[in-house]
C-alpha cells in the first residue's frame, strides 16, 4: 500500500529544510519496501500569496484524505499586520484535524552533550504530551476592560481523558513511566486533571505513574531531566516546558514534535519557527525536519527501522562535526543533510557479505 504524504514546505527557511528531510526519506526509503507518494501544497504564508488564504480549501482536502503531514516552518516579516497571517492557517488545520494532542521529544543522546548547556553525564530521552486544544487558551469568558482582564481556565473529563490515554500508551512504547504535571495545589483544573488521570493509571499496571507541580517540574527538566520518561500536562504548562526542554538540547534546530488526533493524519512539524534572517543562506539547521520524517515513520507508519537509521545517521554526523552554524559549525544544509545520508548508505553496506 503507498503511504500518502502531504507536504506542506511553507515560508523563509521551510522550503530548505523541507528539502532535506525529503532527500532523507527517499535515501531510508530505498528498497526497504515503503512506497510513498508526495503531495506538495500551499501553506501558510506561501498560501495566502497563491490563493489569498493561509489553508487554502485544496491543501485541507488533500491534508484530510492522506496518512500523514509533514510542515516545515510558517510566517515571517512578510506578512506582519496583514488582515489574513500564516499563523492563522496553523490554528486552523489544528481544528480541522482535531489535532489535540502535541508530542515533544527532548532528547540529549551522547552526541549532543557537548552541545547541551546541561553538561550531564546520562543521556535524557523523554518526550512531553501536552494537551494542544483546550485550557487557557480556548476558555471562554475571556476579556479586557479598563480596569481588569479576564481569561478561563477549562477542561473537562473526556478532554482529559483522551491526553491521557495518548502519554499511557506512549509510555507502554518506551520506559514505562508517565508524570503528570499541574498546579493541584491551587487550581481546580488540575485537581480533576488528577482525578482523572489517576482513574486511568489503573487500566496500565506496567506504568509507573507519579506527580509534579510544574514549579518543581521546571526545576527538574535543568537539574535531573534523565528521571523523566513521558511528562503529561495542560496545554499552558506543557507551552512553556516544552520550550524550556527544548532549550537544553543546545539548539531549537534539533527538535522535532508530533500533532495527532483521535483518528485522521498526524501533523509532523519542527518546534522553530521559519527564522527570516538565514533564509536563502543555505546554513539552516536540516536535524528538526530530518527527525520529524523520522516521527513520522515511527508514529504513521510503523516503521521504527527506518527511524532508527536516521537517527544513528544524525548522531554519527553530529560526532563528526558536520554540524551548521546553530551547533558552532561550518556546513551548509546541503552538507549536513549528504553526510546524514551518506552514513544512512554505510551503515546498510556494512551488512552486506564481502565479495571474492
Amino acid at each position: 500500500m503507498t503511504a500518502n504524504i502531504t507536504v506542506l514546505a511553507g515560508d523563509y527557511i521551510g522550503p530548505e529544510i523541507m528539502a532535506a528531510g525529503l532527500k532523507v526519506l527517499a535515501a531510508v526509503s530505498e528498497d526497504q519496501n515503503f512506497d510513498y507518494e508526495l503531495h506538495e501544497m500551499p501553506f501558510g504564508g506561501a498560501g495566502i500569496d497563491q490563493t489569498g488564504e493561509p489553508l487554502p480549501a485544496e491543501t485541507l482536502k488533500t491534508a484530510q484524505q492522506s496518512d500523514a503531514v509533514l510542515l516545515a516552518a510558517i510566517g515571517g516579516p512578510k506578512w506582519d499586520g496583514a488582515s489574513k497571517t500564516p499563523e492563522q492557517g496553523l490554528l486552523a488545520i489544528r481544528k480541522a484535524l482535531n489535532l489535540f494532542a502535541n508530542i515533544r521529544p527532548t532528547e540529549i543522546s551522547t552526541a549532543m552533550q557537548q552541545y547541551s548547556p546541561l553538561k550531564n553525564t546520562e543521556p535524557v530521552d523523554f518526550v512531553i504530551v501536552r494537551e494542544l486544544t483546550s485550557g487557557i487558551y480556548f476558555g471562554t469568558p475571556r476579556e479586557t476592560t479598563a480596569d481588569y482582564a479576564l481569561d478561563t481556565m477549562r477542561y473537562t473529563n473526556e478532554e482529559i481523558e483522551r491526553i491521557t490515554r495518548v502519554a499511557f500508551d506512549m509510555a507502554m512504547k518506551r520506559r514505562k513511566h508517565v508524570t503528570l504535571v499541574d498546579k493541584a495545589n491551587v487550581l481546580d483544573t488540575s485537581k480533576l486533571w488528577r482525578k482523572i488521570v489517576a482513574e486511568i493509571a489503573t487500566d496500565y499496571p506496567e506504568v509507573t505513574y507519579d506527580t509534579s507541580y510544574v514549579d518543581a517540574a521546571s526545576m527538574k527538566i535543568i537539574a535531573s531531566p534523565s528521571q523523566f520518561d513521558v511528562i503529561l500536562t495542560e496545554n499552558l504548562f506543557g507551552d512553556i516546558l516544552s520550550d524550556e526542554a527544548a532549550q537544553t538540547t543546545g539548539s531549537l534546530g534539533t527538535i522535532p514534535s508530533m500533532s495527532r488526533g483521535v483518528n485522521g493524519p498526524s501533523l509532523y512539524e519542527p518546534i522553530h519557527g521559519s527564522a527570516p534572517d538565514i533564509a536563502g543562506k543555505g546554513i539552516a539547521d536540516p536535524i528538526s525536519m530530518i527527525r520529524s520524517v523520522a516521527m513520522m515513520l515511527t508514529h504513521s507508519f510503523n516503521r521504527d527501522d527506518m527511524a532508527k537509521e536516521i537517527s544513528d545517521a544524525i548522531n554519527q554526523t553530529v560526532t563528526a562535526g558536520v554540524v551548521t552554524p546553530d551547533l558552532g559549525g561550518h556546513a551548509t544544509t546541503d552538507e549536513m543533510t549528504e553526510t546524514i545520508i551518506n552514513y544512512i548508505k554505510e551503515s546498510r553496506h556494512s551488512y552486506e557479505p564481502d565479495h571474492v
